[in-house]
Formats: C-alpha cells, sequence, structure tokens
C-alpha cells in the first residue's frame, strides 16, 4: 500500500535571551516548546532549536553574525526550509536574516497571523485577520522591489532625484495596502454596529453574557461543548478556536445566559492582533461575568494564567465578576491540592466532573433577584401577558376565570406585575 505524504516545511527555532529585553519578550525553554507546538499547528515540522544568551540584541541581525553563520550551517545539516524567531523581528533585520540564511525567515508575530489565516472561519474572523496582516505587511514593503531599483536613479546610477520604478511600486504598494486597511476597518465597524444591535436586545430581555477566557488550548470549547451540548470542534492544538461562539444555557430554573467562547490568549500575542480583534474581544468589556479557563495540567499554569490576566486588563475587563475555572483535573495526580475559593472551581470538561458546582457558582454570581411566579390576570389586563411573552420567560399559560400563568420575572418585571402574583 503506498502513502502519500504531504510535504511540510522544515524548521529551524531561533530564539533569544538578553537582559535588556522585556521579561515578556525573551526566550526561554518554555517559550521555545510553546513556538514548536505553534509550528505544529501552522502545519510545519520543527528540525532544530537554538536559543542563545546574549547581552543585548544585534541592531543588524538580532543574534549576531557568528550566530548567523552557525544557524546557516545547522539549516544545511538538517535540510531547513525556513527559520523561525521567537522573538519580534524588525522588517529591515528579517530581510537580512532572509539573505543571509538562504531560506524564509519569520517570527512569532508572522507564524501566529500564519495560523489565524489558516484557521478563522467567519467572514468576521476573516476580516480581522486580513486587517492584521496587512498591518504586519506595510513596514515589510520597503526592500521587496530592490530587483527593480537597480534598473534607475534609486541605486545611484541614474539622475539625482529620478524615480526608479521600484520605488514606483513600492508607493503604489502602500497606497493600495493603506485603502485595504481602511475599507477593513468599515467592514469591521459594521459588525461592531450590528454586535451592538444584538447586545442592546439581550438587554432588553436582561439575558446576562458569561464569556469563557483563557490561555490558548486551555479547554475553553471543551468546556463549552460540556455546557450547552453544542458541537464545536474541540482539538488538542493551539488557536482552535478563533471565530466568537455564543449559546444559549439554562444555569438553573431561574437564570439563562448567554455564554461565549473566545479565541486563546498566548504570550507574546502580536499587538496587530489584540487591535484586530477588538470586535470579538470587546464582547469582553460587555459581559456580566468571565469564567477564566485555566489549564492545571500544563506545568506553565501560573505563567499562562499572568498573561491572560494582562490582556484582560489591556481589553478594560478586569473590573468584571470572575470565576476561575481550574480545568484538566483529572489530569493531576491523585492528591494534587488545588486553589480553592468562593470564585474558584476544579472541574474536568472532558468527563464533565465539576460542571453543577461551576453551574451553581454562576447563578449565585449572577442571581438579581429573579423569581418564578404564578399570577392570575385579569382579562381586561390582558396586554400584561404581551409583557411578559417580550421581558420574561412564559413556561404556561391556562385560561379560566383569570389568565393564569407561570413565569420566571426579572425584579423590574416582577414590580409591574406584583398585584397580580399568587402568593
Amino acid at each position: 500500500m503506498r502513502e502519500t505524504e504531504e510535504i511540510r516545511d522544515k524548521v529551524v527555532l531561533v530564539g533569544l535571551n538578553s537582559p535588556v529585553l522585556d521579561k515578556n519578550e525573551r526566550a526561554d525553554e518554555q517559550s521555545m516548546e510553546e513556538l514548536a507546538a505553534l509550528v505544529e499547528t501552522a502545519g510545519a515540522e520543527t528540525v532544530g532549536t537554538v536559543l542563545q544568551n546574549r547581552t543585548s540584541p544585534d541592531p543588524r541581525t538580532f543574534v549576531g553574525e557568528g550566530k548567523v553563520a552557525e544557524i546557516q550551517l545547522y539549516c544545511e545539516n538538517v535540510g531547513a526550509t525556513m527559520v523561525i524567531f521567537d522573538n519580534d523581528l524588525s522588517p529591515s533585520q528579517q530581510r537580512v536574516l532572509t539573505d543571509m540564511l538562504g531560506v524564509q525567515v519569520l517570527d512569532r508575530c508572522g507564524l501566529i497571523l500564519d495560523i489565524f489565516a489558516q484557521r478563522a472561519r467567519t467572514k468576521e474572523g476573516r476580516l480581522q485577520v486580513e486587517l492584521a496582516q496587512y498591518k504586519y505587511l506595510l513596514p515589510r514593503l520597503t526592500g521587496m522591489w530592490t530587483h527593480l531599483e537597480r534598473q534607475a536613479g534609486t541605486s545611484g546610477s541614474g539622475p539625482i532625484g529620478s524615480k526608479g520604478p521600484g520605488e514606483t511600486q513600492l508607493e503604489t504598494d502602500r497606497r493600495l495596502i493603506h485603502k485595504k486597511i481602511d475599507k477593513l476597518r468599515d467592514d469591521l465597524e459594521e459588525v461592531r454596529r450590528v454586535r451592538g444591535t444584538q447586545r442592546e436586545r439581550r438587554r432588553k430581555n436582561e439575558i446576562p453574557v458569561v464569556a469563557i477566557v483563557g490561555y490558548t488550548n486551555a479547554g475553553k470549547s471543551t468546556l463549552l461543548n460540556q455546557l450547552t451540548g453544542a458541537a464545536i470542534p474541540a482539538n488538542n492544538r493551539l488557536f482552535d478556536t478563533l471565530d466568537t461562539t455564543s449559546r444559549l444555557l439554562t444555569v438553573s430554573d431561574t437564570l439563562d445566559v448567554v455564554i461565549s467562547d473566545t479565541v486563546g490568549f498566548i504570550r507574546k500575542l502580536p499587538h496587530q492582533l489584540v487591535e484586530a480583534f477588538k470586535a470579538t474581544l470587546e464582547e469582553l468589556e460587555y459581559a456580566d461575568l468571565l469564567l477564566h479557563v485555566i489549564d492545571v495540567s500544563n506545568p506553565d499554569w501560573q505563567q499562562q494564567s499572568e498573561v491572560v490576566e494582562r490582556l484582560i486588563t489591556e481589553l478594560g475587563a478586569d473590573r468584571l465578576p470572575r470565576i476561575d475555572v481550574f480545568n484538566k483535573c483529572d489530569c493531576l495526580p491523585a492528591g494534587e491540592i488545588l486553589p480553592h475559593g468562593e470564585d474558584i472551581v476544579s472541574v474536568s470538561a472532558r468527563t464533565g466532573a465539576g460542571m453543577a458546582e461551576l453551574l451553581e457558582k454562576i447563578d449565585r454570581r449572577l442571581d438579581k433577584g429573579t423569581r418564578r411566579v404564578t399570577l392570575h390576570i385579569p382579562y381586561d389586563k390582558g396586554g400584561l401577558l404581551d409583557m411578559l411573552y417580550r421581558e420574561a420567560k412564559v413556561e404556561n399559560v391556562a385560561y379560566s376565570e383569570t389568565i393564569d400563568v407561570t413565569a420566571v420575572c426579572t425584579p423590574r418585571v416582577l414590580g409591574l406585575v406584583e398585584p397580580y402574583i399568587h402568593p
């Protein structure tokens, strides 16, 4: 039996650890392992890792020319077709390294953008990724047209002040990309407007919104599936969910909520993506409750949790009520002690363990005085029934001497129908 294998890029990973870099920008063994997982998610294969300690980055080559020569020899020996840096590279560093190494060079930001481009499914998700890609590409246009620049003035061989076709092409491309960015921003504003309308409708019906957040691959989609029975793909790979998914969840007999899964956070998340995904992540700002899902089976769960905390603060959602959901507790050794507290719960989204306790905590956190009542409404007050259908959860209606209604009502609605409540 003959098997055909898809040709995959062979990638050498490079990271720099330097005291002059911000703590979150430094490469270490954990971030390099995560980079390898990102490479796997993108469909490529890691064939080697180079982690360098250096007092400061080299302005031209980032890691120094001697180290570049080592990496170039390493790439030849292992047959690498690409080099990916765990740190962000400037456009000029990326160009110089590509020339010196003779293979394509990407940084972590470029890799994550590539994964997002592969994974986005909805129109909104694709718009967001495209916007981030153009923002990433814009400063990297310079140098793409050097083959044309040599033909005329910009190479120095023509009259002073004359423009080579390369420069003309560069300016044309910049103008086109700026126009595309403006168009994408307009499209995303329309998405925000539609989302705003949906939010207002939910507020009118007083349905609380619960947003699931967490580090990528923490089990957010699996948790949403477990709670709601949704059939959302949940795989063991990074960034499997890019498009926000919302479902109606009955938490208790007096509480329904809209629960939303969001894109996973990650350390060194490209700034363009934080900006581009505001249309999705702004759901957090309007949520009534956050569920922060933490993968406790990961040895780095505390650092991952800190990354999520920082991004929640950056998105202006740090004042929202929150429940910390310690997931994958079934993968821990027996006797492992986990954090406890009023707003902490340990669960296994895969097996369903801890779900009842989680629902109880959600119910307690969002309890706003909603009650189930039986009403005896006179026929001449029949308009109240229409109001109840619009603004309450009507469970049963029977017509006898009065209109007998069983409904779950918010405090505001209870005030309107108080004279007709059956004790």
